[in-house]
């Protein structure tokens, strides 16, 4: 954490992150477009898209699949060929033209996919649990998610491999860093949780031992990068994906004191929220962890400009992701900065299509010309 004042500093305050000068404090979070063009590219709209948001910040691209294996939606882009690493070096550069920062989020899906996008094989997962009342999107629309196979302990060490090869790509292709998912009901964070975690080997059971893979894969790419370069994000309390854990307190106040530990650019804590009229979830937000993790935390979870300003201002975060604002808000910091009105997203463009709903938002400039 930068030692100046809380109190001091706002969504505009620059910030150090490690070897990386951010602008401001404001992240723009990985958002699924599903826009990957054949192979599994990152189209030449992409190139656009990011570089139109490089006021952010830190730009944290979509989830990308670290290895063939990982997918689960049509459409999302990969960070395991040539061809790949090529196409996403267009979008760096951009990025990188016009100022901004960008890491890429590493993603494998675990359980949340289809045979569809593993060659007719059952996806795989810590334990052969079915994610219940989950579909994903393939090439002939919405598909139930059918029970995946428990990975052999034998094959876990090519997952790891997986993601240290993508940290490598990464590398070559430009970007900053790189963003470990371990969030949402993927594979890090299916293996972290006892409700979809029902090992009995080194990987399962104890808490230390459901976090090994996620720390595995966390070693992997800081060796690759050097462990400043690295993010990690998870959700705890999350309910996304049907996962459930019996003592989130517990397991994730030990994974966060571990990753205290390892030097790595941020932590990213994707904070609960509860159903009004519902029991609210157990505290596990910023004001929970910020004790156990003094190094860089961004939080997210439908902050605005206000809740923004006073979670930094309280000294709860050090950086805040914004999702949707950004989708329809190119210019989403010069927007705040002005308290100019905001871009209203349109859902129906969120995920597939080509420009429309995509690069086609105007910026500030275009409205008034």
């Amino acid at each position: 954490m930068n030692a100046i004042d809380p109190g001091a500093i706002d969504i505009f305050s620059p910030y150090r992150l490690g070897p990386l000068q951010m602008k401001n404090r404001m992240v723009m979070a990985p958002l699924t477009r599903s826009r990957a063009e054949p192979g599994n590219l990152p189209s030449n709209m992409a190139a656009e898209y990011y570089s139109q948001r490089a006021g952010a910040g830190l730009i944290i691209t979509e989830a990308t699949q670290a290895g063939a294996g990982g997918q689960g939606y049509i459409a999302t882009p990969g960070i395991h060929s040539q061809q790949q690493v090529a196409a996403w070096r267009k979008v760096t550069g951009a990025v990188h033209q016009r100022g901004g920062l960008v890491f890429v989020q590493l993603w494998h899906v675990g359980r949340i996919s289809h045979p569809d996008f593993r060659n007719g094989e059952a996806p795989v997962a810590p334990s052969a649990i079915a994610p219940r009342g989950v579909q994903t999107y393939t090439a002939q629309g919405l598909k139930d998610i059918p029970t995946p196979r428990a990975l052999e302990k034998d094959e876990i060490a090519a997952i790891v491999g997986e993601f240290r090869a993508a940290a490598a790509n990464a590398k070559s292709a430009g970007f900053d860093g790189v963003e470990i998912h371990g969030a949402n009901g993927y594979l890090l964070d299916q293996f972290l949780e006892d409700g979809t975690n029902q090992r009995s080997d080194d990987y399962g059971g104890s808490i230390e031992n459901r976090a090994r893979l996620l720390f595995e894969v966390i070693a992997q790419a800081s060796q690759v990068l050097g462990s400043d370069r690295v993010g990690v994000r998870l959700s705890p309390g999350g309910t996304f994906n049907d996962m459930c854990e019996s003592h989130p307190h517990d397991t994730f106040g030990y994974v966060v004191r571990q990753l205290s530990t390892l030097n790595l650019a941020y932590l990213h804590l994707i904070e609960p929220s509860s159903t009004p009229g519902e029991h609210p979830l157990p505290d596990l937000s910023a004001r929970y962890f910020r004790p156990l993790y003094p190094g860089t935390l961004i939080v997210a979870g439908g902050y605005n400009h206000e809740r923004a300003n006073a979670v930094l201002k309280a000294g709860l975060a050090d950086l805040v992701a914004f999702g949707q604002p950004f989708l329809a808000n190119p210019d989403l910091p010069e927007r705040l900065r002005r308290g100019a009105a905001l871009n209203a997203p349109n859902p129906a463009t969120y995920y597939g299509g080509g420009a429309e709903g995509y690069i086609d938002y105007p910026t500030l400039a275009q409205a008034a010309s």
